[in-house]
């Protein structure tokens, strides 16, 4: 079925570029790269869209066709992806591009056939490179236990932290890592760490059947593409409370509201038990955004991170997340049970150094007294 849509086939004809094919527009983020150009959206109804440095740019030409649409997305999905596409109206998939990963949904609208493509480079990142604003990410590497959740939202390179630090894990220990994706997005090399990446819908039935058989398949660390549900959620807690290391992600906008954003999860009579999960589970949460740099050469990251230390367990445990933000603002010290930092901060400390505009840090601070406050002190 696949076969009658070949990939090759030069199908759009932009303005001044002669026809297209997707392999065509797939080979444009290879020449400026996945961290410069993010995504490409096809949609009937508008021409393609690439995602560049945060802002969408449409390609100089007419609007797609039902059939254009079609003939651009379907060489991309496999034969039982396609049964599925008409099935059930949705698919996430892969694709293998040159020395890029693509991450794909593909979904009808009212205007019909839809796909958004999300690159990722088959080379992930060294820690150094990501953008920590501290070394926290030593301590992380090197527990052998507890709840690390990076968060923010769609497209704030999440998935690239965490590869990031899984890649370094296995560098430097002997461990068993067993990862659990929707679809797998970073490839992993075997390197001190023995690593096995199980894709929900080829591999496993869902995110809950996988991590019900993991827990019997011995592993030191797992990670879980993300919290999505109530199970989910709950059996991810158990993994990390009895004796795991477990990455997730999930899509807030900041620390304190990722821990409300789990227990609005659950019922209220189950809030009281989950609160207690989560003090004694979790270790870091770390909610990222990208910002525009000052030089327009890209994005550079801005994080806010909370180390779950005593003080924050026992606000977590009590229910009082709102006092949180100020543990973010006072331990800051590069020191065990510290190590904290908010936005606010993070983004004042690159303004100071050039690297982000003030009116553009003004935009992405989750509090703008607060990062009234912090450009005050940096």
């Amino acid at each position: 079925m696949a076969e009658e849509y070949p990939a090759s086939e030069k199908v759009y004809p932009t303005e001044n570029l002669g026809k297209f094919s997707i392999l065509d527009m797939l080979d444009y983020f290879e020449k400026k790269g996945a961290m410069r150009v993010s995504d490409l959206h096809i949609k009937v109804g508008a021409p393609p869209t690439y995602r560049i440095d945060g802002n969408l740019v449409k390609l100089k030409g007419p609007t797609l066709t039902p059939q254009i649409a079609k003939q651009l997305i379907y060489p991309l999905l496999s034969d039982k992806n396609i049964s599925k596409f008409r099935n059930q109206y949705s698919v996430d998939c892969s694709y293998r591009f040159g020395s890029l990963q693509f991450r794909i949904n593909i979904f009808q609208e009212n205007d019909g056939i839809c796909a958004a493509l999300r690159a990722l480079s088959l080379t992930i990142p060294k820690i150094e490179e990501i953008g920590f604003p501290n070394n926290v990410w030593e301590d992380i590497i090197n527990r052998k236990q507890g709840l690390v959740l990076v968060t923010g939202i769609t497209g704030a390179g999440k998935s690239t932290t965490i590869a990031s630090l899984i890649d370094r894990i296995s560098e430097k220990h002997a461990c068993r890592i067993i990862t659990l994706e929707d679809p797998i997005e970073y490839l992993y090399q075997q390197k001190h760490s023995l690593i096995s990446q199980r894709e929900v819908g080829r591999d496993v039935k869902s995110f809950t059947d996988g991590l019900r058989a993991m827990l019997r398949e011995d592993p030191d660390i797992i990670f879980v593409g993300e919290m999505r549900d109530p199970e989910t959620i709950a059996m991810t807690l158990m993994a990390a409370e009895t004796g795991h290391l477990v990455f997730s992600t999930l899509h807030t906008r900041d620390t304190t509201g990722t821990i409300t954003r789990i227990l609005d999860y659950f019922p209220p009579a189950r809030q009281n038990e989950v609160q207690n999960q989560l003090s004694l589970g979790l270790s870091y949460i770390i909610c990222q955004k990208l910002v525009p740099k000052k030089d327009k050469t890209g994005r550079v990251v801005a994080m806010e991170i909370l180390n779950n230390n005593y003080a924050c367990a026992n606000l977590i445990r009590t229910g009082k997340i709102e006092q949180m933000y100020s543990q973010l603002q006072t331990k800051t010290k590069n020191k065990p049970g510290e190590k904290m930092i908010t936005m606010e901060r993070h983004l004042a400390i690159l303004v100071k150094a050039d690297k982000v505009d003030l009116l553009e840090a003004n935009k992405w601070a989750n509090n703008l007294g607060s990062f009234t406050d912090a450009m005050k002190w940096s």
